[in-house]
C-alpha cells in the first residue's frame, strides 16, 4: 500500500512539472497581428481584445495601426503606412483581396474579424490544422548591447523565411481629437513600431544580431520600447506566407544593457 502512494505521489508530480514547465508556456501558438485605426469607430473593442489576448503566454499579439482612415478628419498617431502595405498584400497572397478594420491575421496565413474572439480561436485552430506555424523554434536574447537571434536548422519551403524584428510599445492611450472616434481616449496594446529585416533564414542554423542603439529613431527614442518581437515568416514583404516561428522578450527581463 505504501508502494502505491508512493507511485502515485511521484506521478503527480511530473504531470505537475508537465503542465507547469516554464519552457511549455513560452511557445507561442499564435501570431495574432491586428490592423486597427484611430478613424476607426468599430475599432475599439477590437483594441480592447488584443489587450486581452496579449496576456495569454502562448499567443504574441501586436497592434499594426493603418493610415488609410486619415482621411476622414484624423491622422492616426501610431499608424505606420507600411502596415497597410502589409495588410494589402496579405489579402493578395491569400487571394481573397479583403481589407478592413479591424482586420486580424493569424500566424500569416488567415484572417478574422478583429472584434470577434470566437473567429480568432478558430482561425488559430484552421491554421494549425491547415500548415505547421511555428514549427521553428526561434530564440531571443539581449546581450553586450545587442539583440541576438538565434535560428535553428530545418526544412524551409522556397527561397527562404525572412526574418523581422520589431520593436513593440506595450500600452499608449491616445485621446482622439477628431474623426469617428473624437473625443475619446483609446488604449492601444503591443504596438509595432518600426520593422527591421534582420536577413533571410535559408534552411540552416544561423544567428542574427542588431545593436539595441540602432532601434530607435528620431520617432522612437529606446525608453518607448517595451518588448521586441523577432519574427520568422515564409515569403517576402510583398508576399508574407506562414509565420514559421517568433519569439518575444520584454527589455524589463533582459540582462543589463
Amino acid at each position: 500500500m505504501e508502494l502505491r502512494r508512493l507511485s502515485l505521489a511521484l506521478v503527480a508530480v511530473c504531470v505537475s512539472l508537465v503542465v507547469t514547465s516554464p519552457l511549455a508556456a513560452a511557445e507561442p501558438k499564435a501570431v495574432v497581428e491586428l490592423f486597427t485605426s484611430q478613424g476607426c469607430s468599430s475599432c475599439p473593442p477590437a483594441d480592447k481584445l488584443l489587450g486581452s489576448l496579449a496576456h495569454d503566454p502562448s499567443v504574441i499579439a501586436l497592434s499594426l495601426p493603418v493610415d488609410y482612415w486619415d482621411y476622414l478628419g484624423w491622422k492616426d498617431t501610431l499608424a505606420l503606412h507600411g502596415h497597410a502595405n502589409r495588410q494589402r498584400a496579405y489579402s493578395v497572397a491569400r487571394g481573397d483581396r479583403a481589407v478592413y478594420t479591424p482586420q486580424a491575421v493569424v500566424n500569416g496565413v488567415v484572417h478574422a474579424l478583429g472584434s470577434d474572439k470566437i473567429a480568432i480561436e478558430k482561425a488559430i485552430a484552421d491554421s494549425r490544422s491547415s500548415g505547421k506555424p511555428l514549427s521553428v523554434p526561434v530564440s531571443m536574447k539581449i546581450q553586450g548591447g545587442k539583440v541576438v537571434v538565434e535560428v535553428p536548422a530545418g526544412a524551409v519551403d522556397g527561397a527562404g523565411a525572412e526574418v523581422w524584428l520589431c520593436p513593440v510599445t506595450g500600452k499608449i492611450q491616445v485621446a482622439v481629437g477628431r474623426g469617428e472616434n473624437s473625443g475619446k481616449a483609446l488604449t492601444y496594446y503591443n504596438v509595432v513600431r518600426r520593422w527591421v529585416k534582420l536577413g533571410t533564414w535559408s534552411g540552416k542554423a544561423e544567428s542574427f544580431s542588431i545593436a539595441l542603439n540602432q532601434l530607435p529613431n528620431a520617432n522612437l527614442p529606446l525608453e518607448d520600447i517595451d518588448r521586441l518581437v523577432v519574427l520568422l515568416q515564409d515569403g517576402s514583404a510583398d508576399k508574407p506566407g506562414l509565420m514559421v516561428g517568433a519569439a518575444s522578450v520584454a527589455l524589463k527581463d533582459a540582462p543589463a544593457l
